[in-house]
């Protein structure tokens, strides 16, 4: 049978959880960039030290949003409030089905009144484009894809400055004064003779602004910027760094996302093709389920509480007004003890049978989406999704979601780590094993961020 949409391959495979459990398909490739420009260790100091570049030109997928409707259209897919919505303003955009789970979330860039970025994801940008296509507003969705495919060039190019140089490091390339750019706010400088607009957030925790402008810019923006940059320490991040500056600020990069049941999303994934991300993706380790939806998750688990705003109508609003319950679990940061990482990389080595599954640094994950079970005193509490090595914690951290009622700072609990009777042939033969963890905050360190 030949499958030319996401329905049609969840059919053939006969349900979505036997197509995701046997994609082949391992951790996100970040193209573009090497995989360490000088070492990942150094470059992972870099954010809480001096200062770090983050390549992100060519991984992240685009969605422009052009037309007079674009302003009512992306309020009806937010949860969050987007009445302060204008120009050179950004907003995180958070995005739910009709049963109020996430789909995905996204960072959204108010270029003008009638010209929107959303960047991030393909899962954020897909569920954008398909609402826009289905809409009958007065919109227009074009994509501009991430370059996992090569090709010649981008509408923008784009790239983060963060840790404690940041700021300084701006203000030195920047031609005149640096604006006064307020969080999540967009301002618009000259850097080498070329203009660009900033966002002022953080990343890793860290200040920081991520810096675009015209593609045929990047070159000359880029070097000045790492001219000026010895000064200030300035490292480089490469491919197996980018994804783990998420880690140290709790941020879930990748929750699994809920389009893959449920008549609400039918016609989504009539829509997509098979051959789609969402098509593509596995989902990997320890926690098991026969019912997809036990993988969705809520937008006030992941600390999104705030984000969802009832005073306007949005997709999802009825379900979320229906439950307005407290989160069921906690978000933390699990701190896993070394000496049990250590034992199972040793065993996981040798020539003795059964092995354990390899934990390769500084991103153990071998999986689009990664559910690894969490015990405490032998019982299921929850679940850990988003792992890596933090060479500024000195050891492996991931974020979980625990039951409230065991979210205890500085507990122990064990994440159980490999992926039981395993049909992927990236996964190789091994026991599922327990790794001891400490429960830790989100943020991992205290945010320095700040926000006037």
């Amino acid at each position: 049978m030949t499958t030319k949409t996401l329905q049609q391959k969840i059919d053939a495979a006969g349900s979505v959880l036997n197509m995701l459990r046997s994609s082949p398909l391992g951790h996100s490739v970040f193209p573009g960039i090497p995989a360490e420009f000088s070492n990942w260790r150094d470059e992972q100091r870099a954010w809480q030290h001096s200062v770090v570049l983050f390549e992100q030109s060519y991984h992240m997928t685009e969605t422009h949003l052009r037309g007079a409707d674009v302003k009512k259209f992306i309020t009806g897919l937010a949860t969050n409030n987007l009445n302060d919505l204008h120009p050179l303003r950004g907003k995180q955009l958070v995005m739910v089905n009709d049963d109020g789970y996430l789909i995905s979330d996204a960072i959204l860039f108010c270029e003008a009144d009638d010209f929107l970025r959303v960047v991030g994801p393909p899962t954020a940008s897909n569920w954008v484009q398909y609402k826009a296509e289905t809409s009958g507003m007065q919109l227009e969705a074009t994509r501009d894809e991430n370059m996992i495919v090569p090709r010649p060039r981008r509408d923008v190019f784009r790239f983060q400055l963060q840790g404690p140089n940041a700021l300084p490091l701006v203000q030195e390339i920047a031609e005149g004064p640096l604006p006064d750019i307020k969080f999540f706010h967009v301002g618009e400088f000259r850097i080498a003779g070329r203009t660009v607009r900033a966002l002022r957030h953080g990343m890793a925790g860290r200040p920081g602004f991520e810096i675009y402008g015209n593609w045929d810019d990047r070159d000359a923006v880029r070097a000045r910027v790492e001219e000026a940059g010895i000064a200030f320490d300035l490292r480089k991040a490469g491919a197996v760094t980018y994804p783990t500056a998420a880690q140290e600020s709790g941020w879930m990069p990748r929750p699994f996302p809920a389009l893959y049941a449920g008549e609400d999303t039918k016609g989504f994934r009539d829509w997509l093709p098979a051959r789609s991300f969402e098509g593509a993706a596995s989902l990997g380790g320890s926690y098991v389920s026969d019912d997809v939806r036990d993988y969705f998750v809520e937008p006030n688990e992941l600390g999104y509480a705030k984000m969802v705003h009832f005073e306007h109508d949005f997709i999802g609003r009825d379900a979320l007004v229906r439950r307005n319950r407290e989160a069921a679990r906690t978000k933390v940061t699990l701190e896993w003890n070394n000496d049990d990482v250590f034992d199972v990389m040793r065993r996981s080595l040798g020539v003795d049978r059964p092995r354990t599954k390899f934990i390769a640094l500084p991103v153990p994950m071998y999986a689009t989406f990664e559910y690894d079970e969490v015990r405490m005193d032998g019982k299921p509490v929850g679940i850990s999704q988003w792992s890596s090595y933090s060479s500024n914690a000195g050891a492996l951290l991931s974020t979980a979601l625990i039951d409230n009622d065991a979210a205890q700072i500085g507990k122990e609990v064990t994440l159980m780590w490999g992926e039981p009777n395993s049909r992927r042939l990236n996964v190789e033969e091994h026991e599922v094993v327990g790794i001891r963890a400490r429960i830790a905050p989100v943020p991992y360190f205290e945010k320095s961020i700040k926000k006037d």
